[in-house]
């Protein structure tokens, strides 16, 4: 099974992509993990991820779906749960020339949706509890809206195939109503 989970911040894509990686065996794949473990392993890819992080900068999209390639050639029998991954159209048009090139298809693909309130209630009181000052409500809201600007076109991208899930309620509450929706 290949699924793609897709969200705001906040949304608890992270949460429910570890759920349902334990459920249906999959494989849980973020931006994040990919990234540091093609640093770790000194790959070409890796490497140059690694002087625009380094930099401060974003990892181009290009950078970022060499790596998606790799990742997911690596893992083409096996189950997976994107995470954060794509975060743009360009980045979804790539990720379905890696699949078609690899033979396969996302089987599905889950859109988190809470309001956008309750998204930096949740995230304000997340900054709190964790800690990080960084976390503020102006940051949190130039992270909705990077999100809304950048990452929500991919919901019109996907509209034949998506699945929105209310992600207002408890984990428990979010996990059984996407259970009741996949494949």
């Amino acid at each position: 099974m290949k699924l793609l989970i897709m969200g705001p911040p906040g949304a608890g894509k992270g949460t429910q992509a570890k759920i349902l990686s334990q459920k249906y065996n999959l494989i849980h794949l973020s931006t994040g993990d990919i990234l540091r473990k093609e640093i770790e392993k000194k790959s070409s890819t890796g490497l140059e991820a690694q002087k625009y992080m380094n930099a401060g900068n974003l990892v181009p999209d290009e950078v970022l779906l060499a790596m998606m390639y790799s990742t997911l050639t690596e893992l083409q029998h096996k189950g997976v749960i994107l995470d954060g991954f794509p975060r743009t159209i360009p980045q979804a048009e790539g990720l379905s020339g890696i699949f078609e090139s690899l033979n396969q298809e996302i089987d599905g693909i889950i859109n988190i949706q809470v309001d956008k309130d309750v998204l930096i209630n949740r995230l304000v009181e997340r900054a709190k509890n964790s800690g990080r000052a960084d976390d503020t409500k102006e940051v949190i809201v130039n992270r909705q809206n990077v999100y809304l600007e950048l990452t929500a076109p991919l919901i019109e991208f996907y509209q034949k195939n998506i699945i929105h899930i209310d992600g207002d309620g408890s984990i428990d509450q979010v996990t059984e109503r996407i259970l009741k929706r996949i494949p």
